[in-house]
């Protein structure tokens, strides 16, 4: 598992916004359910530690965060993209955490989902070309 380093890779072309496509981001209440599913993932052989970040409250509030400030100039965003960062700040001003998996494909994202599922969490968005999708 890598420690998130916010890229351009993981922002939109237009407006700059925090926009991973081809991963999903999935919020836990708390660091170390983010921990303890990413680490499970990588260990059931899911995804492999190279697919994965954790993202930390910090990171969110200090690197996503930052990302709505443009994704809204000049003008409003047409999606949902700075609206869903605006949940993951609010998430993260409450404590929680979360991964950042590379989610290829809707058999990936699944069997991520899977294992996801086996504790409690936030919100999980697939970003895929064009839609950010619920999982």
């Amino acid at each position: 598992m890598k420690k998130f380093i916010l890229d351009h890779h993981m922002t939109s072309l237009i407006g700059g916004g925090f926009y991973p496509t081809g991963h999903s981001m999935i919020m836990f209440p708390s660091l170390e359910d983010a921990n303890r599913i990413g680490h499970q993932l990588i260990e059931d052989g899911v995804i492999s530690g190279d697919e994965i970040y954790l993202v930390t409250s910090e990171d969110v509030l200090e690197q996503i965060a930052p990302t709505t400030k443009l994704s809204d100039y000049p003008l409003p965003s047409a999606g949902t993209e700075a609206a869903t960062v605006r949940t993951y700040i609010r998430l993260a001003r409450e404590g929680h955490a979360g991964l950042l998996v590379k989610t290829r494909d809707e058999a990936v994202a699944e069997k991520v989902m899977v294992v996801v599922r086996q504790a409690p969490f936030s919100i999980a968005e697939r970003y895929r070309r064009l839609v950010i999708e619920d999982l």
